[in-house]
């Protein structure tokens, strides 16, 4: 076989892969984009879109089923698996056919399908023994689900992200591994469509909250509509005919031995590179084999090898995963000239019920490294007044600033409508922007929004800038 030569080869073609070699080809046309899997992203088979559409449809029957708040009477309702199944299948497959012509656009000699592994820091080789020789090299793998050891041996009963939106109908009953961002969603949206959820965790983390008190009142509100156990005690996971039988202590102390149609494992990704044969590159890997890489250029060590998206195992996020896929592409069509790319603020949501929003600096980092040198402002959404009038009014909101100059540094939230004031708080973040320009901004009245200008006036009375915070009940009058 003829060994292939290119500037630039490329290891997956998901969103870190098609954003590195976009850009990529605007320094050179000698490019390669390899897939050893089916074409199309995390994002669309299995992630974002699926499990958005499994929550929507659950949204829906949620408010169905609890429209006698407001007065009306939505009688006999009947949540159709099979129905609801199909359509979060015929819309992510709709997703999928997107991205895919996406692909299919590029030329195709510059994609080639096939399983590789690194021979050296320059060449990588199929497992028939084609030789690509690459000048540089983009490591864009993605991820895949991790199983902790107790559902290793579970077969035809076990879900994962990978599988789950495939299933012809819903559950009957479902135990879900994991409390994390995945586990919650997908764990509150099968509860909400009718299965009956236990969910168990490992640690005591819940939907990625890192504020302690936010996360106690997530757990109450959660515990309030299905189990959930954050620091689970599993013993045993043996699976039957029908289903799987979970031994474990009840958080009442109790043993019990229960069956489930399924277990989901939502116990987070990890990324793909075991058959990539790092070992080659003379690459220096961390503890879980991923190549140590500089961050804002994602460059690996002086090296012309560059990491992106889900293979760097940094933030497993979509938007995060294109702008690094951005950074390595252009770097590896310029280098040797490599310059450090646009990371933007961080910014996360779990589109739970209520939901969950952090945007810029981490707790647990201002905790580390500015530890006496911010303030918190807090919200609670329990009496906000569009909240209330909506019946959406379970919540929280905590505000970092910087003391003395009130820069905002971060937040985090649990409660309605934090998919939106994340955003704005992560814009005002990226912006630099002190606590004191955010409340100059315009707030209409009656909005969600309005819980967040209880947040930073309750940091501007932190930081001894004003008069003391007005009662949040007062958005109708003088609070305003």
């Amino acid at each position: 076989m003829t060994p292939i030569h290119v500037d630039v080869a490329i290891i997956g073609s998901g969103t870190a892969g098609t954003a590195a070699y976009l850009s990529a080809r605007a320094h050179t046309d000698s490019l390669l984009l390899i897939e050893g899997g089916n074409y199309g992203t995390t994002c669309a088979r299995v992630g974002c879109m699926p499990s958005k559409l499994l929550i929507a449809a659950a949204e829906v029957a949620h408010q169905a089923r609890h429209a006698d708040r407001f007065g009306i009477l939505a009688t006999d309702l009947v949540v159709d698996g099979p129905a609801v199944m199909a359509r979060v299948q015929r819309e992510r497959d709709r997703f999928v056919g997107l991205v895919l012509a996406a692909v299919d656009a590029m030329p195709s000699g510059d994609r080639w399908t096939a399983k590789v592994s690194f021979q050296d820091a320059n060449t990588l080789v199929t497992p028939q023994g084609q030789l690509i020789h690459a000048r540089h090299i983009v490591i864009a793998t993605g991820s895949k689900p991790v199983l902790p050891p107790l559902l290793q041996g579970l077969d035809q009963h076990l879900l994962t992200s990978e599988n789950i939106f495939d299933l012809p109908t819903l559950p009957k009953s479902l135990a879900v591994f994991g409390t994390g961002p995945l586990g919650i969603e997908l764990g509150q949206a099968m509860s909400r469509l009718g299965v009956a959820v236990k969910m168990f965790g490992v640690g005591g983390g819940i939907a990625g909250i890192h504020d302690h008190e936010i996360r106690d009142y997530a757990n109450k509100i959660f515990n309030d509509e299905f189990y959930l156990d954050a620091a689970a005690e599993v013993e045993s996971a043996s699976e039957t005919a029908t289903g799987v039988t979970l031994g474990y202590q009840h958080k009442n102390g109790t043993p019990v031995a229960e069956e489930f149609d399924y277990v989901l494992a939502a116990t987070g990704r990890a990324p793909d590179l075991a058959g990539l044969a790092l070992a080659n590159t003379g690459l220096q890997l961390d503890e879980r084999g991923v190549p140590l890489f500089d961050r804002y250029t994602l460059q690996c060590g002086d090296s012309t090898i560059f990491v992106a998206g889900d293979a760097s195992n940094e933030i497993p996020l979509l938007h995060e995963a294109a702008d690094q896929g951005r950074i390595a592409g252009d770097n590896a069509g310029r280098h040797p000239n490599v310059l450090p790319g646009l990371r933007r603020t961080p910014l996360a949501i779990v589109f739970c019920d209520p939901q969950v929003a952090s945007a810029g600096i981490a707790l647990k980092t201002l905790n580390q490294h500015f530890q006496g040198r911010f303030v918190v402002g807090c919200a609670s959404f329990e009496d906000q007044g569009r909240s209330r009038v909506m019946l959406r009014n379970k919540g929280m909101l905590k505000v970092y600033a910087e003391a003395g100059s009130g820069l905002l540094l971060g937040a985090e939230m649990f409660g309605p409508s934090a998919e939106h004031i994340g955003h704005l708080l992560a814009w005002a973040a990226q912006k630099r922007l002190t606590v004191e320009e955010m409340l100059e901004m315009p707030f209409y009245h009656p909005v969600i929004e309005e819980g967040l200008r209880t947040a930073l006036r309750d940091v501007k009375h932190q930081l001894h800038a004003g008069s003391a915070i007005v009662d949040q009940g007062m958005d109708c009058g003088p609070g305003g």
